[in-house]
């Protein structure tokens, strides 16, 4: 049996897997760093399959570590974007009320910018139609400059080959088996390193549980499913989202410009029954199905979160009438006739604390001297991935007591 052996191991060619396996090269070139991938390419899952929108920063809690990544990982991203010639779409976001009772909403996101820092502005409705004429707001509205559209898999590939120049391994089709000692075992081959990052997104939980990791934690998928406005990319000028319900993790459905200037709507957040539960019965697995619906049931059951209400609320949005009256509610005049097909549906690995019931929000990582596990990595991590990728290489070089592979 042939063992390969690398400093580093990285399981996960996501855009977190990719981030930290670049500031790994940038902080210890010397070092040998490989990444173990499931799939035959980069960003198989969420990180190729999210809206490519970056994100501001204003939605989260000051005390987070989304808050702090946020506005940090905008600029990173847009900057990289720029230095590599990549598409990118700067054409901000509008955040509109229905009614009076929504402008607390707006007032809370506009502390909550200012807390963190992020420019948020408020405006009229005249001001909305200048930035956008279709555009419909209750008295005032949030424009963030800042908010911008990307090709989410051309900057995973960019980072694939950004890594390949600075010497990172890649081996593709290669799925995690189990691990003993310092030794990792695949579907290909056997794998030694000195320390493991776990970055496997949908299956982040299981492999930390492999190691002693994440026990308080599960992974409840989320299937999202955008609809494209194919009639024109004229429509609508501008990322356009409703005030969000801040208690869960979701924003609504909402316009988002894509980089190329198409319209699209979405996304949905429906509970899936397995974690790459895509399409059809394609990838069914007994045990995840088993163990999935299990815990949703009992979500159910106690309704934690007002899970009862998503559920109901989200199988709505199945009957395409119901999906894209949402949408024209936040815009003068749009053709419901000139949406076309769905999008690739992506899924969102996100983490249940199995002790409270209740979805983790921010960011957790776990990890000791010898593996870190990347638990959960939700939106925006895709905005927040290189100041990210910081923090985790950071509690790696703590816990490690500052030495270097």
């Amino acid at each position: 049996m042939t063992v390969k052996a690398y400093d580093y191991v990285i399981i996960g060619a996501g855009v977190i897997g990719l981030t930290i396996a670049r500031e790994l090269k940038l902080r210890e070139p010397g070092a040998t760093v490989c990444i173990l991938e499931k799939e035959e390419d980069v960003a198989a899952h969420a990180s190729g399959r999210n809206s490519g929108v970056l994100h501001a920063g204003f939605y989260y809690t000051a005390n987070s570590l989304k808050a702090k990544f946020t506005k940090e990982g905008n600029q990173a991203m847009r900057a990289y974007c720029k230095k590599n010639g990549l598409s990118l779409n700067e054409c901000g976001k509008l955040v509109v009320a229905k009614d009076e009772s929504e402008l607390a909403g707006l007032e809370e996101l506009k502390r909550r910018a200012d807390i963190n820092g992020v420019e948020l502005k408020w405006i009229d409705e005249a001001d909305v139609h200048v930035i956008d004429p279709n555009a419909k707001t209750h008295r005032k509205a949030l424009f963030s400059p800042t908010t911008a559209s990307v090709d989410p898999l051309e900057v995973c590939q960019m980072l694939k080959y950004d890594n390949m120049a600075r010497g990172v391994s890649f081996y593709f089709q290669t799925q995690y088996k189990k691990h003993k000692g310092d030794l990792v075992f695949t579907s290909k081959n056997t794998f030694k390193f000195k320390y493991l990052i776990n970055a496997a997104g949908l299956y982040a939980d299981s492999i930390a549980h492999d190691f002693g990791f994440g026990l308080n934690y599960t992974i409840i998928p989320f299937k999202g499913i955008y609809l494209k406005y194919t009639k024109n990319k004229t429509d609508v000028r501008t990322n356009i989202y409703p005030v969000p319900n801040l208690g869960n993790p979701f924003l609504g459905v909402h316009y988002t410009k894509t980089v190329d200037g198409s319209i699209k709507i979405g996304p949905t957040a429906i509970p899936a029954f397995w974690r790459e539960n895509y399409s059809g019965f394609r990838g069914f697995r007994w045990k995840e199905f088993l163990q999935i619906v299990g815990y949703e049931a009992k979500l159910f059951l106690t309704n934690s979160f007002h899970f009862r209400r998503l559920v109901f609320e989200e199988m709505r949005k199945y009957i395409r009438s119901y999906f894209i009256g949402l949408g024209m509610s936040m815009v003068w005049n749009i053709d419901p006739d000139g949406f076309g097909h769905y999008l690739r549906p992506g899924i969102r690995a996100q983490l249940l604390n199995k002790e409270t019931l209740e979805l983790v929000q921010d960011f957790v990582i776990e990890g000791d001297h010898h593996s870190m596990h990347v638990l959960n990595a939700v939106s925006p991590a895709f905005t927040c991935s290189m100041p990210f990728a910081a923090y985790v290489v950071d509690q790696i070089t703590h816990l490690r007591g500052g030495s270097q592979a």
